[in-house]
């Protein structure tokens, strides 16, 4: 399906570009928005959106979005204003507009690039936390004891962040936000709302598209989440993205001669390192004197495969192996400050995944264990000791997608993301039915758009001209190299 750039442009009510050979106009005033330079980057420009707090009651309590944009760099040719839904949950899109890395030249050319920090988020009435509760918290539940005082410290939190973050605190689910970038869509002065989630970004762009189908002319969906999973799902197929890119690192080293561990059975040597940090024995490299744990040494490899960061990873599991061992059982110690932002709140607001006692918490542990062998903790399992206890139902429970928008979005996923699994993409494509399609990235790695020039011209097509490519397509993956 295709729609020209005529008819899209005609379609959002944005004005057609003037001729190439016409005075370069002053950015579009925003509605609404005071822009001023931003402190850090003063060639971009920053403001704030006074919202309600609860939507369902607007004429009560209020918050402040902070915001930023650059400027399209060719006035002439600009279409609109394009948002960027940041990940995390916590990632700041204020950041990443002053970063200005995240888009293509094209796209700078024909769009202002918005994005803002999402309610309870960097500045926007972040939600603040006792940093001594927020270190209660457990890598992994070792047994019922720990189990129920999990659940205690989680209650004693859950007060503390709202004492000290305000009316907020019970507000910033996704579906609230989905609304605030409505209200973001009209300040901006745009019809229709043109948008690029990224990671836990495309859960606000997803929602937006099931609110407000009607206001919708493109959005994108990069590293998909899929909000319709129970606990158990929502573990197992975590668990099976992180293996798969563990395996697909395993391969890289077995068939790149660069990679330190070619040749060697690097299955066994990273099994050898979990035994050492299982026995309190292995040394963080970023903390001198501190010991890894099982779940650190799991964390510090699935970072590296976000990237991907193959060769990096190889190099850690070398240099690990061969490192003196630690001081048995020392940790840390706790970070000093007295607050902290808790950017889960966020996700605790928008997930229900109760686990009863510790006997359930540990079979989910031994089955995970079984898909993912080599990974065992996959990231999504402090998520549930996070929230656990929380009360039901939160505020924007789990559902399947009720999408019906007269532009398909576009779903953009990589084969082997080991954070947003492509079992998440293809879930939620099943979901949009007609109202999506999917763009596989047959590579490796947390995001596909900054690593693909194929992606990113078919992303790229998609939001200037309504482009839709076919349901299915896919990009051939970059070789990852040693670094």
């Amino acid at each position: 399906m295709a729609v020209g750039a005529t008819a899209a442009l005609l379609a959002t009510g944005v004005p057609a570009p003037a001729p190439a050979s016409a005075a370069r106009p002053a950015p579009v005033p925003t509605p609404g928005i005071a822009w001023q330079p931003c402190e850090q980057d003063r060639t971009a420009e920053c403001g704030t959106l006074s919202l309600p707090v609860d939507w369902d009651r607007p004429d009560g309590d209020r918050f402040t979005l902070h915001l930023a944009r650059r400027a399209a760099t060719d006035p002439a040719a600009r279409i609109g204003s394009l948002v960027f839904g940041p990940g995390g949950p916590g990632d700041s899109g204020v950041r990443r507009i002053i970063l200005n890395d995240r888009f293509s030249d094209e796209l700078r050319r024909r769009f202002d690039i918005v994005s803002f920090d999402p309610r309870g988020i960097g500045l926007s009435n972040p939600v603040l936390c006792s940093a001594e509760l927020l270190d209660r918290q457990p890598q992994v539940i070792t047994d019922q004891a720990r189990f129920d005082a999990t659940v205690a410290d989680n209650a004693l939190l859950r007060a503390d962040c709202r004492e000290r973050t305000g009316p907020l605190f019970d507000h910033v689910d996704t579906r609230s936000a989905a609304r605030d970038l409505d209200a973001v869509r009209a300040a901006l002065g745009e019809n229709r709302l043109t948008f690029h989630g990224s990671s836990y970004g495309t859960l606000l762009g997803a929602q937006y598209a099931e609110e407000f189908p009607h206001r919708v002319r493109a959005v994108v969906l990069e590293s998909v989440v899929d909000h319709s999973l129970g606990t158990r799902a929502f573990l197992d197929t975590q668990a099976a993205a992180a293996q798969d890119s563990f395996d697909e690192f395993v391969a890289w080293c077995a068939r790149t001669p660069s990679c330190v561990l070619h040749g060697e059975d690097v299955r066994a040597v990273w099994a050898g390192l979990f035994g050492r940090a299982e026995r309190g024995e292995l040394a963080d490299p970023d903390r001198p004197g501190t010991t890894l744990t099982p779940y650190d040494l799991s964390r510090l490899a699935q970072r590296k495969l976000y990237g991907p960061d193959w060769a990096g990873l190889a190099r850690l599991v070398d240099a690990l192996r061969t490192a003196p061992p630690a001081a048995t059982g020392f940790r840390a110690a706790a970070d000093s400050e007295a607050v902290r932002p808790h950017p889960f709140a966020v996700f605790c607001a928008d997930w229900h995944l109760p686990v009863r006692d510790h006997r359930e918490y540990a079979a989910h542990l031994r089955r995970i264990a079984r898909i993912a062998p080599d990974v065992r903790y996959p990231q999504a399992l402090p998520a549930i000791a996070t929230c656990l206890g929380a009360p039901a139902p939160v505020a924007n429970p789990q559902h399947r997608l009720r999408v019906r928008t007269d532009v398909p979005l576009l779903l953009a996923n990589s084969r082997h993301d080991p954070a947003s699994g492509h079992n998440w993409a293809t879930n939620v494509s099943r979901q949009l039915g007609r109202s999506g399609v999917l763009l596989t990235y047959e590579g490796a790695g947390h995001g596909s758009y900054t690593r693909s020039d194929c992606v990113r011209d078919a992303v790229d097509r998609y939001l200037i001209s309504v482009d839709v490519p076919d349901d299915g397509t896919s990009c051939p993956a970059v070789p990852v190299t040693g670094q």
